[in-house]
């Protein structure tokens, strides 16, 4: 099935349209779409292709047209609308006496409908809210609450890293990101370090997740029993991108044990040893062993 791909937001999420038998649709060219709520304003980040239908929701919804220089006049001046319905909504909200955080302001390119998004603690009352601003715009109202990592994306900022927030700059959607991306390469689990402004495990821990898993086929763990070329011994620490394993090999019954560095290729993991827990007091932790 031949489609394109339209973006609203700069960097939102792309989604199909059927093109019908328009011509002219190049990248970046402005485009009118058919959408849930009527005609949307959109520009086109993936040109014309055949794709898989399984994939693809159905029926496809279709494009309308290109865009005319009236229409991208029209989407700015709604941009415009959108910033001032923000500063009246966040008035009204103040007013009402609501704990809620008004985020952003989406208006419909046919001016039928206004979004706001807000985040909140919990669930809110705003029902007189509605009827405030249903007064106020003579149109459809709709209050919509998101989650700390679409507030992210939607205001934008810095990361720990110096560079703007992967989410706003380039991420269209959010994968889950798990504590074990952490674990996997080997970073300091300390939350402040591992978490994004958002508060929550930072989205760039998934970028060399499938990397790290594949690096860590065959390679021992900590507290493992591997056979090296100096005899047998335990892992003490492990350099997953070198592939190597410090080990601790006691070479004689009555002396302390000699540690050495070794390539995965000179070991041998004669048993997989649980990992404990911190402050553990077995004797592998006290060296007992």
């Amino acid at each position: 099935m031949i489609v394109i791909g339209v973006r609203f937001k700069d960097v939102g999420k792309i989604y199909y349209f059927d093109p019908h038998t328009l011509d002219g649709l190049e990248m970046n060219a402005p485009v009118i779409v058919e959408t849930g709520r009527g005609a949307g304003y959109g520009l086109i980040a993936m040109e014309a292709r055949d794709v898989d239908t399984r994939g693809i929701s159905q029926p496809l919804r279709k494009v309308l047209r290109l865009a005319t220089p009236d229409d991208t006049t029209q989407e700015a001046a709604n941009r415009k609308r959108e910033e001032e319905a923000r500063e009246i909504c966040a008035e009204k909200i103040r007013a009402h006496n609501l704990e809620m955080n008004l985020v952003d302001v989406e208006l419909a390119f046919d001016l039928s409908k206004i979004i706001f998004f807000f985040t909140a603690d919990g669930r809110v009352d705003f029902r007189e809210l509605v009827k405030d601003l249903a007064a106020t715009f003579r149109m459809r109202i709709e209050l919509r609450q998101i989650g700390v990592r679409d507030e992210a994306k939607m205001l934008s900022g810095i990361g720990i890293c110096g560079r703007e927030l992967c989410c706003a700059s380039f991420l269209d959607e959010f994968q889950p990101v798990s504590i074990k991306s952490a674990k996997d390469q080997g970073l300091s689990l300390n939350p402040t370090k591992i978490s994004g402004i958002c508060g929550k495990l930072m989205c760039c821990l998934k970028y060399e997740e499938e990397t790290y898993a594949y690096l860590l086929k065959g390679m021992p763990g900590v507290g493992d029993l591997v056979r090296t070329p100096a005899g047998d011994g335990d892992v003490l620490s492990i350099n997953i991108l070198r592939q190597t394993a410090k080990v601790a090999v006691k070479v004689k019954p009555n002396e302390d044990p000699v540690s050495d560095i070794y390539g995965i290729g000179d070991m041998k993991i004669l048993e997989r040893r649980p990992q404990c827990e911190k402050n553990c007091k077995c004797a592998k932790c006290k060296g007992e062993r």
